[in-house]
């Protein structure tokens, strides 16, 4: 059974066909094959099943969020209110990209939109003071990746569905590590502008220069306190706290900011839909493939055979970041998670290992992903505002960073109060 179902997956994935289909495909193939005493009605049903999750209905409202605020004019004002306290730095355009990326990541729930936001308005900007386009693009795209991990995160919602757990308490999880991916990065941008001629900007902000600056980014600033604020208070869910984002964007974005025009509007919410839809079909099919999984004791010959070679929980964690270092290599991070999750997760916490520190490892490792070619989804977004630079030289330039990211990696895998700590604080359970 298992070289029926991952076999058949994997050859459909080879000759191209969508993840959700692969999935789905396999998970047949594997019954009839089988001869598995599952009606393939069932199929149908646990598609169906996977979709209608209520908290599942967090992600449209996040990703439509995102696309709001992107289209509003958020990411202008959130950059120029950072680069108030970086101006004046060497390096500060670097550091600007990774904290406004941060920022935004807060309110987009979504690596790409992040790297879209942020780099098309700093990339152009850290050419004109002398920082190579290769390193431009590259940070663009690696500070995207706080989208997957700072909440709120499409990634999370998928996992929390999925292993059971709560969304909210989840999202706690993603602060620390965020963090400590930001100061890994601005770490290495600190080395960068060592050996690096780069132009200061000497002129220091006047205040009532600040104080308009500050004005027309209080809105975009106040965004994450509405979606976790709220969530953290009890006064609303995720999922109501993405319907509330959503229309506070719209509202910023025509009528405080007025850069969001009616007529964009529709493709706003047809490009939602698409996202949006991709990823319910992922977590649908995913559905089917678990229950063939667990029909055929597939979790537990899994961890039967890792547990076979060592019990030492840090030795299985280790193990655990190499799978899905490569897994994020070729498989986008929703997809990876849908996966992923239902043969780890057993796995992981049969040596004792929290469900909420396996989530975030996991939406850390497919973070980095997100710029690990041949599949790195912010690698393309980056590639696309360059005219004149390859795939593969944004890749080389992003290497260094990836280094920098694996290293905190590492540090939130083994430095357990860096993910748990706000949980453990606030004893939270089940928000």
């Amino acid at each position: 059974m298992v070289g029926w179902l991952f076999g058949s997956f994997f050859v459909l994935l080879l000759i191209g066909a969508p993840i959700a289909a692969s999935l789905g495909l396999a998970s047949v193939i594997t019954i009839v094959a089988t001869h598995m005493r599952v009606k393939l009605v069932v199929v149908a049903q646990t598609m169906f099943a996977g979709m209608t999750s209520y908290q599942l209905m967090a992600i449209p409202l996040f990703i439509l969020c995102g696309n709001l605020m992107t289209d509003g004019g958020l990411s202008k004002n959130l950059v120029d209110f950072i680069n108030l306290f970086f101006r004046r730095v060497k390096g500060g355009l670097a550091y600007v990209t990774i904290v406004a990326s941060a920022f935004f990541a807060a309110i987009s729930g979504s690596s790409p939109a992040t790297t879209a936001a942020i780099g098309g308005v700093m990339a152009p900007e850290m050419e004109k003071q002398g920082y190579s386009e290769e390193f431009s693009l590259a940070t663009a795209a690696a500070a995207g990746t706080l989208g997957q991990i700072i909440p709120p995160s499409v990634g999370m919602v998928s996992y929390a569905v999925l292993a059971e757990v709560s969304v909210g308490t989840l999202f706690l999880t993603g602060f620390g590590p965020g963090i400590v991916m930001a100061l890994c990065m601005m770490v290495y941008a600190f080395l960068y502008v060592r050996k690096n001629p780069i132009t200061i900007n000497s002129t220091k902000p006047t205040f009532k220069e600040a104080m308009q600056i500050t004005a027309k980014s209080v809105f975009a600033l106040i965004m994450p306190l509405i979606i976790l604020g709220g969530i953290y208070s009890g006064l609303f869910t995720p999922t109501e706290s993405g319907a509330i984002a959503s229309v506070y964007g719209l509202i910023c974005g025509k009528f405080i900011y007025r850069t969001l025009k009616w007529e964009n509007i529709p493709k706003i919410f047809v490009n939602t839909a698409v996202g949006a839809g991709t990823i319910m079909l992922v977590l649908g099919s995913v559905q089917t493939f678990s229950v063939v999984l667990t029909r055929g004791h597939i979790p537990q010959i899994i961890a039967d055979a890792l547990l076979g070679v060592t019990t030492n929980k840090y030795i299985i964690l280790l193990m655990f970041n190499i799978i899905l270092l490569i897994a994020g290599m070729f498989l986008n991070a929703v997809s990876a998670i849908a996966l992923f999750t239902p043969i780890l997760l057993p796995v992981l916490t049969s040596v004792g290992i929290n469900p909420y520190m396996i989530g975030i490892i996991m939406i850390v490792n497919l973070g980095v992903g997100m710029i690990t070619p041949p599949v790195g989804n912010c690698l393309y977004v980056a590639c696309g505002m360059s005219k004149k630079l390859s795939f593969e030289q944004v890749s080389k330039a992003c290497i260094p960073y990836i280094i920098a990211l694996t290293i905190a990696l590492l540090l939130i895998t083994y430095i357990e109060p860096i993910s748990m700590g706000l949980i453990w604080l606030t004893g939270a359970k089940g928000i």
